[in-house]
């Protein structure tokens, strides 16, 4: 009997699944505020093995993945969320590092002062905006 070929990443790509996974890892870690050379060596990786976990390039085992839910303070199935639906949450979120870092400063702000941050937020969201329509007349 004839073995199926094997699925390569290099000949179908990365799976999906596999993807969501390593974003959502990058998306941890970098809200964590680790570098990849940080995680990799909580792991005992190389940032090199780190890279190609985020990218989906190398699938993570279910005892690496354990491993760095506990490095990065998360059940195992904070990795799954919003899988089984299709839905990507960095797309929701943005995985630019700036977007993260931003949410990760936001969440230190004292609760008190998060308000203040958010109006002056939304003040030059609105005079960009008028500058915008001005410069269109």
């Amino acid at each position: 009997m004839a073995r199926a070929k094997r699925r390569t990443v290099q000949e179908f790509g990365a799976h999906p699944v596999d993807v969501n996974v390593g974003q959502r890892v990058r998306m941890r870690r970098v809200m964590c505020g680790l570098s990849q050379t940080a995680l990799a060596n909580r792991l005992g990786l190389t940032f090199q093995q780190l890279q190609k976990y985020e990218s989906g390039m190398n699938r993570i085992s279910a005892s690496k993945l354990w491993l760095i839910a506990q490095a990065l303070d998360v059940p195992v199935q904070w990795f799954f969320v919003d899988v089984a639906v299709g839905k990507s949450p960095t797309a929701e979120l943005g995985t630019k590092r700036e977007t993260l870092e931003l949410v990760r400063n936001f969440m230190n702000i004292p609760p008190e002062s998060r308000n203040h941050f958010l109006l002056l937020a939304e003040s030059l969201v609105s005079s960009d905006g008028a500058a915008l329509e001005s410069a269109g007349d």
